[in-house]
């Protein structure tokens, strides 16, 4: 059995989903208050931590199979999965990559359904693609190598 621990940190989470938040902000044509309305501040924390809890449990579903441990602290989320011995671990790296992503995609999916509607449903069925991403390469098993014996 191949043991792959993901790790995603908090902060890094939330200053993406500000950078991405502000960015699409600063960037509505047309409608000089989207800035203050779209991008997240430090007050939406509370609402901000929701959606990390949401996001969570829905990676805990996905990979409910192969699941080992999940830790929950105030400043990551650690998942510890039990996958094939023919699991290809040089895919964990981008595993943890695409991990990272749906975290932010998705919390900001869920923003977005408050501050800009008509983006939310992309941000979530990016954040879907991430995590079935995730899930598929938890499935991924390399071919198997047949022994060569040199005489």
């Amino acid at each position: 059995m191949a043991t792959v621990v993901l790790l995603i940190d908090k902060a890094k989470v939330y200053e993406e989903v500000a950078q991405t938040t502000a960015y699409t902000g600063a960037k509505m044509d047309g409608d000089e208050k989207a800035y203050e309305r779209i991008s997240t501040i430090d007050g939406d924390q509370s609402q901000l931590e929701r959606f990390w809890n949401e996001s969570c449990v829905a990676v805990c579903e996905t990979l409910k199979r192969y699941m080992q441990s999940e830790t929950v602290t105030e400043t990551t989320f650690t998942v510890t999965l039990g996958l094939s011995s023919a699991f290809d671990t040089t895919l964990q790296g981008s595993m943890a990559q695409e991990l990272f992503s749906f975290f932010v995609m998705n919390i900001t999916a869920k923003w977005y359904t408050f501050t800009n509607k008509k983006e939310a449903a992309e941000y979530g069925a990016s954040a879907l693609a991430f995590l079935e991403g995730v899930h598929r390469k938890a499935c991924y098993k390399k071919k198997p190598v047949r022994p060569s014996f040199n005489s």
